[in-house]
């Protein structure tokens, strides 16, 4: 690994510096998160070290591009990934490759090769955890600063249509993750009934 240490410390001083402070969940701790999930999947699904190097670096930056735009914000992040990487080591046939996994990451997640689909699972492995609703308020708390408009009910609509559209891509994640995203669609479509009948 090319210089990792340094390179993880100049990310995370990144986005704790210039990332908005209203954004509650797309910081550096959800990039920790995502990094540390990255590389557990990866090791779940039998990666070999360059390619969970790649995954790890790959999810240290996918969310860098947030210090100059939200929407778009994977493009932004390729872009000072093809700036930077090359001065900490990478070869451009590795920065493509880690470009790809993170713009694997984009809504709606498309990924075409085994690792963009272990960093696009990482990037939601949430939705079937345990720490779901925290991480949901998080978001929506960081979605309202953006759209005050934004109203719970709005939003409640928001994540029972993302839940049933959202589909988990490795064998880990589907087997250890998709079934507590299901309980948490069941969890959320049964307070929407009733609501409705309240």
């Amino acid at each position: 690994m090319q210089n990792s240490n340094a390179m993880q410390d100049y990310v995370i001083n990144l986005l704790k510096e210039k990332i908005s402070p209203y954004y509650y969940y797309h910081n550096y701790r959800h990039t920790l998160y995502v990094q540390e999930k990255a590389i557990e999947i990866g090791i779940a699904e039998g990666c070999n070290a360059a390619e969970i190097e790649w995954l790890s670096v790959a999810a240290l930056w996918h969310d860098t591009g947030f210090i100059h735009t939200y929407l778009h914000h994977e493009q932004a992040g390729c872009i000072l990934v093809r700036e930077q990487l090359p001065g900490f080591g990478y070869t451009k046939n590795s920065i493509d490759i880690i470009c790809g996994m993170i713009m694997a990451t984009k809504i709606p997640q498309s990924p075409q090769t085994r690792l963009e689909e272990i960093l696009a699972d990482a990037d939601l492995e949430y939705l079937g955890t345990a720490g779901v609703e925290e991480k949901a308020a998080l978001l929506y708390k960081e979605l309202q600063h953006l759209q005050p408009s934004l109203t719970p009910a709005h939003w409640h609509q928001m994540q029972i249509n993302f839940l049933q559209t959202h589909q988990y891509f490795t064998p880990f994640c589907k087997q250890q993750r998709a079934p507590a995203k299901q309980a948490e669609l069941e969890r959320l479509l049964t307070l929407e009934t009733g609501n409705a009948t309240s």
